[in-house]
């Protein structure tokens, strides 16, 4: 006996359900694509933001790095070393620029004395400072006093090592200018009074810090006072 053909009901219902099924597989395609360019946008944004997030924290918009430097290149000679001539190559090399005023968000000072075979070193006026373009780094001097002027348009850190290269003295653990250490000479840095291992262009600068080095033999050394504060002025 043959089959009995599918009446026209039967036709008609077996037409709705092939096209629901085809609806669905539709839109589980649908939503597939629109899963993965979810997931890929989110990538692409999410790349984006961290290459900003990474620009944003290496460098601030008004030049200042986040992280200083923590190394200082310059002079390898004796002292005295007088503020250099080009004060705005000084401070690019120590990664920071030039400011047509001093900043205002951060400000602040620390204290630099240098002490070389018994005998302090001068540290010059107008470290970072170019009074004929009247730009000026938001690290400087003003004066021979020692006094170190962190003017900043952002909150940042600054270090010993930014202050030496925009003085172009280069230093490390094992010397500081032409001044190297050896098996009767050595090179101390002290911060409030306290040695502080390592090298001394790393040490972070903060407020009203007094910092010495102090290179030389024993003997030498021994004459030195190591101050561990600064009689600050009113106002600084």
């Amino acid at each position: 006996m043959s089959a009995q053909k599918p009446g026209p009901a039967e036709r008609r219902a077996r037409a709705a359900a092939l096209r629901a099924e085809e609806a669905r597989r539709q839109r589980r395609h649908r939503w597939l694509v629109a899963g993965v360019v979810g997931v890929l946008s989110l990538a692409v944004i999410g790349g984006i933001a961290g290459v900003i997030a990474t620009n944003q924290s290496s460098t601030s918009p008004s030049g200042v790095p986040a992280h200083p430097r923590t190394t200082a290149e310059g002079r390898t000679t004796p002292p005295p070393w007088d503020a250099p001539a080009d004060a705005a190559a000084a401070v690019k090399a120590a990664g920071l620029p030039m400011l047509g005023a001093e900043g205002e968000v951060l400000h602040i000072h620390a204290h630099l004395d240098v002490y070389a075979d018994g005998q302090p070193v001068t540290v010059p006026a107008l470290v970072g400072i170019d009074e004929a373009a009247q730009k000026i780094s938001p690290l400087h001097t003003h004066d021979t006093t020692g006094v170190l002027h962190i003017e900043s348009p952002v909150q940042a850190d600054f270090s010993l090592g930014q202050f030496l290269t925009e003085w172009q003295v280069s230093a490390s653990a094992d010397h500081l200018g032409g001044l190297r250490t050896d098996a009767t000479h050595s090179l101390t840095t002290y911060v409030d009074g306290k040695a502080v291992a390592g090298d001394p262009a790393a040490v972070i600068l903060h407020a009203h810090d007094e910092i010495a080095l102090v290179y030389g033999t024993a003997e030498e050394n021994a004459k030195v006072t190591v101050p561990s504060s600064y009689n600050w002025p009113s106002g600084l």
